[in-house]
């Protein structure tokens, strides 16, 4: 299959973190400390992750995020522009430091991550419409939850007065999510998103059939749900489609999905066809397990297109 992307122009609008993760013995209970890990300091949020995934896999993309007047700030401002990223949307505010999130990780690669929005609950909708130029130009218009929700459900809108794709990774569930789902041309759930969206629980490939379906009937044109080593599986109008999973060695699984959706939309803003770009992201996303960190782990488009060229999952 093709893994040419470069004619994909991508927006993403989100969030933008640094990321404080430590590899453990095992995850702590409720009140312990578990001594013994290592630390690695690195960029990370939801939407600079999805940025840099389609960046680094050939994709055009420009970022419209929000951060502080601060070192942190300034360190990830000038790493997406050594990417190649269009950063001339990402504002700085003095009102509050620059996103955080603390990470956990076990010798299997499971995590567990909390996050201080800070800035980037200022991305608000009067900034993003000062980037209306932004969405003219977009194929592909990507969206996530960590930004207030109001900016998300204006930035779908836009994206659709323009003839744009949106893709929504609706991450994390939050409480009081507009009705913004006939905007979604692409929602990117993983299991436990899919289950507080619909209230079916996932458990297999047939229930999360039935949850992705759920999920079109709200609104939504194609779910496409992670399954994590189960794969993925796109629910569409014709019926659902499995893909199954590379089986590599997993290291960490932060930013894996982002990986995936960053993927997706380089893909389906090329033109490929779902059942290519499905195939494409879960080989990105695979690649991103057998590295710690976020960015620091998200693979080139050489890597991914050899992966895919050895064979099946």
């Amino acid at each position: 299959m093709s893994t040419d992307v470069t004619t994909s122009r991508v927006l993403v609008v989100g969030s933008a973190n640094v990321d404080y993760a430590v590899a453990a013995p095992r995850l702590p209970r409720v009140g312990e400390t578990v001594t013994g890990g290592t630390l690695l300091v690195n960029h990370g949020g939801k939407g600079a992750n999805q940025a840099v995934a389609a960046r680094r896999l050939g994709a055009e993309v420009r970022f419209v995020a929000c951060v502080g007047d601060d070192g942190p700030g300034l360190e990830i401002r000038a790493a997406l522009e050594r990417e190649g990223i269009g950063v001339a949307g990402v504002s700085v505010t003095r009102e509050a430091a620059t996103g955080t999130a603390l990470i956990v990780i076990d010798p299997e690669g499971r995590n567990q991550i909390t996050v201080a929005p800070g800035a980037n609950r200022h991305l608000l909708p009067d900034h993003v419409r000062a980037r209306r130029q932004d969405f003219a130009w977009a194929r592909i218009v990507v969206c996530q939850l960590e930004t207030p929700l109001e900016t998300t459900a204006w930035a779908l809108g836009e994206a659709r007065q323009h003839g744009a794709v949106t893709v929504l990774n609706p991450a994390p569930v939050r409480d009081g999510i507009p009705d913004i789902w006939k905007l979604v041309d692409y929602l990117t759930p993983n299991e436990g998103e899919s289950e507080r969206l619909t209230g079916v629980a996932v458990r297999d490939r047939d229930s999360a059939g039935a949850a992705g379906q759920a999920l079109r009937r709200l609104g939504v044109g194609t779910a496409i749900l992670t399954l994590g080593a189960e794969g993925a599986l796109a629910c569409t109008a014709g019926g659902n489609l499995a893909v199954a999973a590379h089986r590599v060695a997993v290291v960490d699984t932060t930013a894996a999905g982002d990986t995936f959706t960053g993927a997706l939309a380089a893909a389906l803003g090329a033109g490929h066809a779902i059942e290519a770009a499905v195939r494409f992201a879960n080989a990105a996303a695979a690649l991103t397990c057998t590295r710690r960190g976020a960015q620091a782990s998200l693979p080139m488009g050489a890597e991914v297109a050899q992966l895919l060229a050895a064979g099946s999952p």
